[in-house]
């Protein structure tokens, strides 16, 4: 786990440090808080008041320690698969601005990034905690705040944190690092470690998987 944590701090710094390019945030504030979410996550994992619990032992965590699974994933991953009974609460939503700007800054995003992974151009739901507190009212229950690769739900847990939420859990690596059979009650049409995948990406992997199984027979 801690090789997991040190992978996870130094992908945080080389994003932080690496430049940027300028249409993919609306503004620099909105990046500098991604990232202190960022390294603010960390510090809580490794202090011990968040619990890192990894996909194998999700459901242990679930059935005998009574953590209910937080789904931050914006709903065009979470319907392609989602874990049954899961509480569901994007920590991003899609941007709906049509300014000039954020135009441009969408087509750059499309160009860029959407084509090849699927994803629509987002921006932090500023209504998370409140829609949170709506469906899990009660801030001592535990929460196991799980995305599609860790990272977005590393940011949830430091926001719900702050928001007072203090029993929670990580899924180490995301929903990406589950194996057949870790989540039994999975609903959607696709496997739940697959449905970060979209765009071109897809196709790909898609292809991929026929080529490997072709090459078995």
């Amino acid at each position: 786990m801690a090789i997991q944590l040190n992978h996870f701090r130094a992908s945080t710094l080389k994003q932080e440090k690496q430049p940027q390019p300028p249409f993919f945030t609306s503004s620099k504030t909105r990046t500098f808080r991604v990232a202190a979410a960022s390294s603010n996550a960390l510090q809580l994992i490794q202090s011990g008041e968040v619990k890192p619990i990894p996909p194998k032992d999700a459901a242990t965590a679930m059935n005998s320690e009574g953590f209910r699974l937080l789904d931050i994933r914006p709903e065009w991953e979470r319907e392609k698969a989602h874990v049954k009974g899961s509480v569901h609460v994007p920590l991003f939503v899609k941007d709906m601005d049509n300014s000039p700007i954020t135009l441009l800054k969408k087509w750059v995003h499309f160009g860029y990034i959407g084509l090849w992974t699927g994803q629509n151009f987002t921006m932090i739901n500023p209504n998370f905690i409140r829609e949170v507190e709506a469906a899990v009212p009660d801030k001592d229950a535990k929460l196991l705040v799980a995305c599609g690769e860790g990272l977005r739900s590393m940011m949830a847990t430091s926001k719900l944190y702050e928001g007072g939420y203090k029993n929670l859990g990580w899924l180490a690596g995301g929903f990406n690092r589950a194996a057949d059979g870790d989540f039994p009650e999975v609903e959607g049409p696709e496997k739940l470690q697959y449905a970060t995948l979209g765009g071109a990406s897809y196709y790909f992997f898609q292809l991929l998987l026929l080529l490997q199984a072709v090459g078995k027979e």
